[in-house]
């Protein structure tokens, strides 16, 4: 069984993807990792996340560098929403995401276009959302956990510009497959997040029966 997560920043995605896995006892990939390794190694490089030559050379970075606590800030989300714009990236990407999916017994995959690019296929497909208001509150707090002094208001407009990124990219843009099973975790807290996708899962599965 393949179940496919997609949704923007913040919206639970990950954080459901995870508790879906650990329920049906299956791997889990968080494909958006592999776009943020890139962001950072072109960082690394000293390069143009917005120059495609830059962010392909990037593509070829170290599987330890999936490590690297860097890749879970914001700075490096940003970087990751500009350098996979290019369509070389995604294409060099694309095999590593497809093989895993496919693995003997299925997989979970979060990330924006897994319904629609990675695994159409897919048996189930989630379309996580939640309000900029609320996820910016969501990455504020766990900012502050770290140390970070960022402000909300600050969270709130890099959201909305990597939103805007994300769903105008030419390339797989963020959207819901057609299939889809939509969850606005807006007013959800974590418990009641994983316990509304575990039912929304279930009951597609048993649609299919």
């Amino acid at each position: 069984m393949i179940i496919a997560v997609d949704g923007p920043t913040a919206s639970g995605k990950g954080t459901i993807a995870k508790a879906l896995a650990k329920h049906y006892r299956l791997p889990h990939l968080d494909t958006g990792l592999l776009y943020r390794a890139v962001g950072r190694q072109v960082f690394l490089d000293g390069g143009d996340p917005d120059n495609a030559g830059d962010a392909l050379t990037a593509c070829t970075f170290p599987d330890g560098l999936l490590l690297d606590p860097e890749l879970r800030t914001e700075d490096t989300g940003g970087l990751a929403s500009r350098v996979s714009v290019h369509r070389s990236v995604r294409e060099a990407l694309f095999e590593r995401q497809r093989s895993f999916a496919l693995q003997p017994g299925g997989a979970v995959l979060d990330g924006r276009d897994v319904g629609t690019v990675i695994a159409p296929e897919a048996q189930v497909k989630l379309f996580v959302v939640a309000s900029v208001e609320a996820r910016a509150l969501r990455r504020w707090k766990e900012m502050q956990e770290r140390g970070n002094g960022r402000t909300l208001a600050e969270i709130e407009n890099d959201l909305r510009l990597r939103d805007e990124r994300d769903l105008n990219r030419a390339e797989a843009p963020l959207r819901a497959a057609d299939d889809a099973v939509m969850l606005d975790t807006s007013e959800l807290n974590r418990d009641e997040a994983i316990a509304a996708a575990i039912d929304l899962v279930e009951r597609k599965l048993a649609l299919q029966r």
